[in-house]
């Protein structure tokens, strides 16, 4: 198949666009840069902003693509472009969503595809739901054959804890350093984390499925964890123990919009303080040989070694740890 990727290089996409080519598909890479990345050589480039929508048509003028996936597109105006764009140019369009859009707080403890979408704390949530209502009503009014795909925390090259760190090393440092490190609540709620490389299984598996246009799906492990076992298993992969402090998701929110961090209700509220049950019954049964089988203690371990692996990736970032404190610092004055 001849499918096309808007990025394709980060850190979801990156595992996606590997696995396709090691299926022998042909993927375009569509980016403002002429991005490399190790497993990638074969991977064709069309360097271009997509935002620019006179020059993207230029480029891809003589290509018809099987399957067309933006993994970039965040606003219902971004989906409207790509409709015009792609709407003559794809047999296949898939949307890169969010698990965040399922109803917060869930009424029903098991997450499957009819969930509702709902979320009052994040505007990135919201503006994903959007873009769905969008690509639905383009597929029933205008045929647009799209495929939904929601993604919940995935990780290969950054950190997935809920505060300290993403694409930095801040809290592995801190870790090392034996120095206090922020737990939301009480640490027993439930999460669900998925390494990239699994959750490209399911996507591949998608890729020119007919059957799944129309359709929405998520891919997670079937891995659930408390967020103890969350933090200690970073710990573990640091070679460190964690010094955990617990404290309550609206107490670390508050002490965030202070700071002008009003996105950490998003961040905690409007996600990771709720206890989330995926069930992937839905992708296993349109990809039967999809299995998450990548366990977090054995993932972790090798991104925290990835990390250390290059120096310029072991960034600790100031504004990170001057938060963790102040947050701390704040609740144990009280």
């Amino acid at each position: 198949m001849i499918v096309l990727f808007i990025g394709g290089t980060g850190n979801i996409s990156t595992a996606c666009s590997k696995l396709s080519l090691e299926k022998g598909h042909e993927v375009y890479l569509l980016n403002r840069g002429n991005i490399t990345r190790p497993g990638l050589e074969k991977a064709k480039h069309i360097q271009v902003d997509i935002n620019d929508t006179g020059n993207v048509k230029d480029a891809i003028k003589d290509i018809q693509f099987d399957v067309v996936v933006n993994f970039i597109a965040f606003t219902p105006d971004e989906i409207e472009r790509d409709i015009e764009l792609f709407k003559e140019k794809t047999n296949q369009y898939i949307f890169i969503s969010s698990a965040s859009a399922y109803q917060k707080p869930l009424l029903h403890p098991i997450i499957t595809e009819s969930t509702p979408l709902k979320n009052p704390y994040w505007k990135y949530s919201r503006n994903k739901i959007d873009c769905e209502n969008t690509l639905t009503r383009a597929y029933r009014e205008i045929d647009f054959p799209m495929t939904i795909i929601r993604p919940s925390l995935t990780y290969e090259t950054v950190i997935p804890v809920a505060i300290g760190s993403w694409d930095d090393y801040t809290i592995i440092d801190r870790i090392k350093k034996g120095k206090k490190i922020i737990v939301h609540g009480d640490g027993n709620s439930l999460w669900t984390i998925t390494h990239s490389r699994d959750f490209a299984k399911g996507f591949v598996g998608l890729l020119g499925n007919q059957q799944a246009i129309g359709h929405s799906f998520h891919i997670t492990s079937d891995e659930i964890q408390t967020w103890n076992q969350i933090y200690e298993a970073v710990a573990e992969a640091a070679g460190a123990k964690a010094n955990m402090v617990h404290i309550s998701s609206h107490f670390i929110c508050k002490v965030a919009e202070t700071l002008g961090k009003e996105w950490m209700w998003g961040n905690l509220l409007g996600d990771k303080a709720v206890s989330v049950v995926f069930d992937n019954s839905k992708i296993k049964s349109f990809v039967p040989d999809f299995k998450a089988t990548i366990p977090f203690k054995a993932g972790i371990k090798n991104t925290v070694k990835w990390f250390e692996e290059d120096k310029d990736r072991m960034r600790v970032i100031d504004d990170n740890n001057d938060f963790i404190d102040k947050v701390i610092t704040t609740y144990e004055k009280i």
